[in-house]
Parts: C-alpha cells; structure tokens; sequence
C-alpha cells in the first residue's frame, strides 16, 4: 500500500551504527598522521617495580632527571588530575634509510615538538566531539610517564630483548606519545604475548654490551646515553667501540628481523627526513664540519633539531671521537685547532683523537717475512 496524499511518510530506523567516540578518536590520529593508535585505562604502571630496580642499579648513568615524579611514574592517573584513560599514539620515523653517523630518529625535526603539536590538535578535537573541555594533557617523552608500559597495555606491541617497543607491522623505528584524558573510553585489549623468541641478534651485536641480558639495558655503555645523555667525557674504555657513530646509534634496531620485515620508509613530506646539515655525509666528514662550526653556524644548522639535546660542546667532542675512530693525518688540521677550543672537554678528546691519527705516532714494527729475516739469502 502507497501513503495518502499528504500523510507523513514512514520513518525508518537509520541502519548505521551511530560512530563512536573511541572510533573518532583513532580516526582523527591516523588523520594526523600517526602510525599506531591504542586507548588505554590509566592506572598502577605493571613494569613500574622493574623502572625502580633499574634506577635503583644505577643503570640510567647520570639522567638524574629519571628518578624525578618517581610516585607519578608509578600510576599513570596522577600526572593529570582526574586522568581516566589514555590515548596511545606511534609515528614511524623510517627503518629502512641507511644508517650512517645519525640515528634516524635525530635526522630530520625534533619529535617532541612534532607529536605533542598533533596530540594537542587530537585534544580540541575531542573537546569539540565531547561538547565541552576535556582536561587531558599530551606527553612525549618528557614526562613522568612510562610509555612503554601504557603502549602495552593499548595492545601496540611487545618490549624486545633491545627494550624496545615492538609492533607486528611496523617493527620498532617509531616514537610514542600519550594524550591523558579526563574521559572513560573504552580500552583496547593488551598485547600479552612476547615474539622475539630465541633471537639474541641485538644483544650480541652490541659493540659496547649494554645489553647485559635480554631486556635490561645499562645506559651507561650505550651508544645513544655516552653520544648524548652523558654531558662529561665518554670512557676511554669505550670510545674506540663508538667507530663512526657520531650522535645515538640504531645497531640493536638494524639487526632486529622485525625491522628488516616491516621497517618502513620514511615518506618524502615526513618533518623526520634528513636535513641538510646531515643528509647523505659519512662520519668523518660530519665530525669535520662539526669540530669547525661556530656556535652561530650550530644554531642556524640545528634550529629545531633534536640533536640540539648534546649542545655544540658534546657534539664537537662526539666528533673529535668519531675522527679519533675513522679519521686519518689529513683530519689533523682540524683537531689541532680544537685543541685551542675554550671547553676543556672538546680538548681533551681532540687531543685524544690527534694521538691516535697523527702520521708521526709510533706504530708496532710489522714482523719481516722470511726473506727479509737477519742473515736470510746469505
């Protein structure tokens, strides 16, 4: 039967689920153009007593800033009053560029400043969807907050043996981020199984042994902490293991297979592509530059760089340790004139380096071959 002339037509129920809040949220991330996204409930932190009895081991070497907020660290509902859930977040950074003297992550604009900007536009967006303010705050990497442990528990992926945090897609080249939210939304399930297996390709390809067993990593041998966390000079012990590596080190990823599987590259618009002070140079010929950079030359060159974290001083000893390791007689011009550098600690290590690459120091007389051996032919 037809409706009258005139009569309302019948209403039907619209067959489309209405969207909800937790699907907004996670499209409104991969818009913005994160790579992962999980939601989370905030709580007591599970690898909380593990962080401690690392701290506790001392093996965070000199980032006193670590044992700060210790209390906060330990539940994630107390760094932002009121905080219910949590909004998990990760951004490739690339895996599969060469490696060379920069860690990838540092080549291109400090994440800090590229995550948090998206996460706070993530915020307003939810407070638009939500119809009022939403007391949240965005964290990466500067808080009390331990992110590994949220990133578990919102289902994005494993800790590796490296300690690093693992996902089935995209291996383990990528930064996480944290956006605390006065809200109840609905968790993800956790990631609750481990796929490293027997592999110990990180561990054993570690030139200084950080890693003293699988996932406890002594901060104090690691490349990364003795190229920027560490603000005295490197040990001499291990300064020769740092070969060319001139700021952070990607060894213990580069090896990891589920980084040579599913590392992706990094698109050509991602601020994390190299900039030019870096792109393309091998290690000597960055240390070179860096050993003769004015401070005004290192402030225009590294504007909004995370590589500005080691500062010009730890950068040009970083430097005079990469020419000490690869350099040659020809690099002796520019560590004689680090020599007269005000910083005492870019002097030493210049002169450490000088040592090791000057024409004139003694090497070890080669054994003569048996028919250059005394009284041979006679």
């Amino acid at each position: 039967m037809t409706a009258a002339a005139g009569a309302e037509p019948e209403r039907t129920a619209d067959p489309r689920p209405a969207v909800t809040l937790e699907a907004r949220i996670k499209a409104q991330a991969y818009g913005l153009g994160f790579d992962l996204v999980g939601l989370t409930r905030t709580g007591p932190a599970q690898t909380a007593a593990t962080f401690d009895e690392w701290l506790q081991a001392g093996h965070a070497g000199e980032m006193r800033y670590l044992e700060r907020g210790a209390e906060k660290r330990r539940d994630s509902r107390l760094p932002v009053d009121g905080a219910r859930s949590a909004v998990v977040v990760a951004m490739s950074y690339g895996g599969r560029e060469p490696s060379g003297p920069v860690a990838r992550y540092a080549r291109g604009d400090d994440y800090h400043d590229v995550m948090v900007d998206r996460l706070r536009a993530l915020h307003t967006c939810v407070d638009a969807w939500v119809g009022a303010p939403v007391r949240g705050k965005a964290y990466v990497d500067t808080g009390p907050i331990l992110e590994r442990d949220l990133a578990r528990r919102a289902g994005l992926g494993w800790f590796g043996k490296n300690t690093m945090l693992i996902n089935r897609r995209l291996g383990s080249c990528f930064f996480l981020g944290v956006l605390l939210l006065d809200l109840d939304l609905e968790p993800d399930a956790p990631f609750e199984t481990e796929h490293c297996g027997t592999c110990t390709r990180c561990l054993d390809a570690c030139p200084t042994n950080a890693l003293v067993e699988p996932g406890v990593l002594d901060a104090r041998r690691c490349i990364s902490y003795l190229t920027i966390e560490l603000k005295g000079a490197i040990p001499l012990d291990l300064r020769e293991q740092i070969g060319g590596l001139l700021y952070g080190c990607d060894i213990c990823q580069d090896v990891c297979p589920w980084n040579v599987r599913f590392a992706s590259y990094s698109v050509y618009e991602s601020p994390f592509q190299p900039r030019a002070a870096i792109a393309e140079k091998d290690g000597r010929t960055l240390a070179r530059e860096l050993l003769a950079m004015t401070q005004e030359e290192y402030s225009a060159a590294f504007k909004g760089s995370p590589m500005k974290r080691a500062k010009l001083r730890g950068l040009k000893r970083n430097a005079a340790v990469v020419l000490g390791n690869v350099g040659t007689a020809e690099d002796a011009d520019v560590l004689t004139g680090a020599l007269d550098h005000p910083e005492p600690l870019v002097r030493e290590h210049a002169a450490w380096a000088l040592e090791r690459t000057s024409p004139w120091k003694k090497r070890p007389e080669p054994e003569p071959r048996d028919d250059q051996a005394p009284g041979a032919g006679r």
